[in-house]
Formats: C-alpha cells, sequence, structure tokens
C-alpha cells in the first residue's frame, strides 16, 4: 500500500460536522424548534465555509480539482461497468458531481428554511414544499452517496470512509490511476 495524503483536518472537520447536524435536523431535532434552526443556521455556515474553501483551500479542496466533468463521469461509469479499477487521489468525477449536487442541495434547505421563518413567507406553502422536497432530494442523495463510497472502497482497494476520517489514501500498490 501506497499511502497518498489527501484531505486536510478543514475538509474533514467540514465533511463530519456537516454529517452531524443535516443527520440531527433530519432525524433528531422537531423542525418546529429553536435547535432545529440554530442547528440549520451551523450547516449554513458549513456550506458557507466550504465554499471559501473550495477556492483557497489545499490542493484537492480546491473546485478546481474537481471541475463537474461528465467526460470523466462517464468514463469512471464504463470503469465500473467493465471491472477496470482505476484510482483516483481526490474526488472522482462522480464524487465530485455529488459535492455539487449536495451543496446546492443544502443551499436550498438552508435558504427555503430560513424564509419560512420570515414575516413574508411563514406559513406559505412554496417555501414549505421546496423545503421538504430539497430534504427528501437531500436524503436520497446522501444514500447514493453512502452507498457508491462503500461500492467504489470495495471496487478500488481504497478504504474511503478511512481516507475521510484520517486525511490520508492508502491506495494497493498494484492500482493504476485515472487520468
Amino acid at each position: 500500500m501506497t499511502l497518498h495524503k489527501v484531505w486536510d483536518p478543514a475538509v474533514r472537520l467540514f465533511h463530519w460536522s456537516l454529517v452531524a447536524g443535516f443527520a440531527a435536523n433530519a432525524i433528531i431535532t422537531d423542525p418546529e424548534s429553536k435547535i432545529h434552526r440554530w442547528i440549520g443556521y451551523t450547516v449554513l455556515s458549513l456550506v458557507l465555509f466550504r465554499l471559501v474553501w473550495g477556492v483557497v483551500g489545499s490542493r484537492f479542496a480546491r473546485f478546481s480539482s474537481f471541475p463537474p466533468d461528465l467526460k470523466g463521469a462517464r468514463e469512471q461509469l464504463q470503469d465500473i461497468l467493465t471491472g477496470r479499477r482505476r484510482v483516483h487521489l481526490g474526488h472522482t468525477p462522480l464524487g465530485g458531481l455529488m459535492i455539487y449536487n449536495l451543496l446546492a442541495t443544502i443551499l436550498v434547505i438552508c435558504i427555503s428554511g430560513y424564509l419560512m421563518t420570515t414575516d413574508r413567507f411563514w406559513g406559505t406553502e412554496w417555501t414549505e414544499e421546496l423545503h421538504a422536497a430539497a430534504v427528501t432530494w437531500a436524503e436520497l442523495s446522501v444514500i447514493a452517496h453512502i452507498t457508491a463510497v462503500i461500492l467504489e472502497s470495495r471496487r478500488t482497494g481504497v478504504n474511503l470512509p478511512r481516507a475521510m476520517m484520517t486525511g490520508v489514501k492508502s491506495v494497493p500498490d498494484e492500482a493504476s490511476f485515472a487520468p
């Protein structure tokens, strides 16, 4: 195994804090409670931080290291279907698309949630429906993300959850790298 330092502490702290905040608001807290709102504000702050860190952060944290890449996503799908094992040091093309999806969806959740607390939009049906639909989409996306992480870890031999905990990817010596 070859070790590659990939995820900086800020990315890892962001990731696991977002997991905790989203899970708390989706599963534990009462949607009408103050704690639900404060966790929502915290989640919004985390996403805003990640947007800034995506521009000024370390190499693999930067959005420029994983731009939206439909061609790369198709190639990764072909790798999966054909059994070709190519490792990406940073985010995979499909993983990058999921990150953009989740960041955008969580922003919609936070903004619509905030709007529901304002005098102008309190009690309006569309804000509640948008909020609920975005939460449902985020939950489905999280399930897809977790499933993909497990399957990609098995397929490539790289323990992706461990890498997001430690910041280091352990790549099998015989692995080939994607361009």
